[in-house]
Order: C-alpha cells, then structure tokens, then sequence
C-alpha cells in the first residue's frame, strides 16, 4: 500500500480531534473529488512498518480520540491487506479510539443470512469479490461514511460528508439492527 498523507491532528474527517490517513489510490475519479492526487495507486510513498509504527505514536495521545481513514478508495483491492492489519491494530492497541473510513463503495441492505455486512464489493477490475476483506475491516470502524461523492448532490452544510448520497453510517447499530442505522451527530 502507498499512502498521499498523514494529518497528526484532524478535525474535519470525523468527530473530535483525530488523525487521518489518506491512502494512495483510487479507481472511482469521482468528477469534483476534492483529492484527485490520491488516485494514482503508483503515486504517493511507500507504507512500510516505520511509517505505520509513526502513525500509531500519532495516535497514543491522549487528546486523540479518532482514527480516520480516507484517501484515495481504503477499501480498494490493492489497500486491504494493509488497511485490513492496521485497522486490527488500532483495535487491539488502542480499543477506545473511534475509527472513521471514508469509502466510495455504498453499503447495501444491511446484513445478510450469514451476519455479514452487505455493499457493492465486487470489482470490476480484478473479476472477484473482496467481500470478505472489507467486512473485517468495516466491522472494525464505528463509522463509515460510504458512497460516491457526487458532484451534482454536493452540500456544503452536511457534517462530515460532501454530497447528499453519502451516508455516516453507525456500523455498531447496523450489525444489531441488521439494517442500516445512520449516525447521529
């Protein structure tokens, strides 16, 4: 995995102050995305086990209380093995962070017959589906903030988001509910 950029401390990608994670990228190009540099999956630097212990001492401060994770598409065939070990980290090291994802893929119905989280996982671009991957990572995150960013649905008043279709998504109420539950601000 590559990444574009770390913010120490964040502000505008979640609730309270947090750090974020721009991985590198992206094969949406969403017309109007406010980070057209993170689509280059070439582009950006190298995430290697310094960069993401640095990253985690960015995280062990007590005044953080979120970890965001955006870019650039987290949930793209070519980030998940990396984004999918570093959310298990976060849990295992720091269990009362929040973890935010920001992800252009829409989460369907809910929950399916097996208690898996549902969305428009398959890729076009490697023929299979990742369902599995992004599931464990989702299932990992308190928020998700998922769909497209639209450029004709864009509202600059919405909390956290840039368009209309994207929805702040309560992954924890959604797995009991087994339906989808928005988060309330």
């Amino acid at each position: 995995m590559r990444y574009a950029s770390i913010r120490s401390m964040d502000i505008s990608n979640g609730e309270d102050v947090g750090v974020a994670l721009f991985v590198q990228g992206c094969h949406r190009h969403c017309v109007g995305c406010f980070n057209p540099d993170t689509w280059d999956f070439n582009g950006g630097k190298e995430w290697t086990k310094e960069v993401q212990n640095k990253f985690l001492d960015l995280i062990d401060r007590p005044y953080i209380q979120r970890v965001t994770l955006l870019g650039g598409e987290p949930l793209a065939y070519e980030n998940l093995p990396e984004v999918y070990d570093l959310v298990k980290t976060i849990k295992e090291k720091f269990p009362d962070k929040k973890i935010w994802l920001y992800t252009g893929y829409e989460l369907s119905c809910g929950i399916n017959e097996c208690g898996d989280l549902v969305g428009d996982f398959a890729d076009a671009d490697t023929g299979w589906d990742n369902g599995l991957l992004r599931n464990h990572i989702i299932r990992n995150c308190n928020v998700v903030v998922d769909g497209e960013y639209k450029e004709e649905l864009r509202n600059l008043n919405l909390a956290f988001r840039g368009s209309s279709n994207q929805r702040l998504i309560d992954v924890k109420k959604t797995i009991e509910e087994k339906q989808i539950v928005l988060y309330t601000i």
